[in-house]
């Protein structure tokens, strides 16, 4: 069965011209290592990636990514954000560019106040994407889910032949709005202590000339 997969992913290969964005992602699976990792929402030891069996998404997940404020919260509680700083070991004759990012988490907003989700990413030493703003009103109490897409032209891919690390940039900011902050608590997580609740990033993948 695996000789199959492997065929048919070699076949996919050879009509695709070098160069063109496409969906097969290499057949030798991929590992990432996490270089460095800073930022108040995800303290170290609280992150993790892990890269999926078919080489076309990875996964990070957090357990410590709180942003809140009210009752039982600090002034810089409003605002939490991560900076993943990764290496993707992908095999010689392929490079890879990001082409969606799936966000998701845990919110809880009072009546009047609201949250706020960014994020970006960018390859070392290169121009970093358009952050992209969510914003979520109160009065809410469920799962949030945010997507966002890059047109296949706008793809930004590592150069091939050089080792660029990828940089992920997220943040976390809730605002008391017109709640009454003296009494409630209003909180946003992007947190997968149940194992369900991760950010995914989709793969777009190119061979090289």
């Amino acid at each position: 069965m695996l000789n199959v997969v492997a065929a048919a992913l070699l076949a996919s290969s050879i009509i695709i011209p070098p160069g063109a964005p496409n969906d097969t992602p290499p057949p030798d699976h991929i590992t990432i290592d996490i270089v460095t990792i800073n930022g108040s929402g995800c303290p170290a030891g609280t992150a993790a990636v892990a890269v999926s069996e078919d080489n076309k998404a990875f996964t990070v997940t957090y357990s410590d990514y709180l942003a809140q404020v009210g009752v039982g919260a600090k002034p810089t509680d409003l605002r939490k954000n991560c900076q993943l700083n990764l290496r993707v070991n992908v095999p010689q004759g392929f490079t890879y560019g990001v082409a969606q990012a799936d966000y998701r988490g845990f919110a809880h907003l009072e009546r009047g106040a609201y949250a706020i989700e960014k994020a970006n990413y960018y390859f070392q030493g290169m121009s970093q994407t358009e952050q992209i703003s969510h914003r979520y009103n109160g009065p809410i109490s469920d799962d949030w889910q945010a997507t966002d897409t890059t047109e296949v032209a706008a793809i930004v891919f590592a150069p091939c032949g050089e080792k660029r690390n990828f940089n992920i940039n997220t943040e976390l900011r809730v605002y008391g709005g017109s709640s009454n902050t003296a009494t409630t608590t209003s909180f946003m997580t992007m947190d997968s202590t149940d194992g369900n609740l991760e950010t995914t990033y989709h793969f777009a993948w190119k061979t090289c000339p």
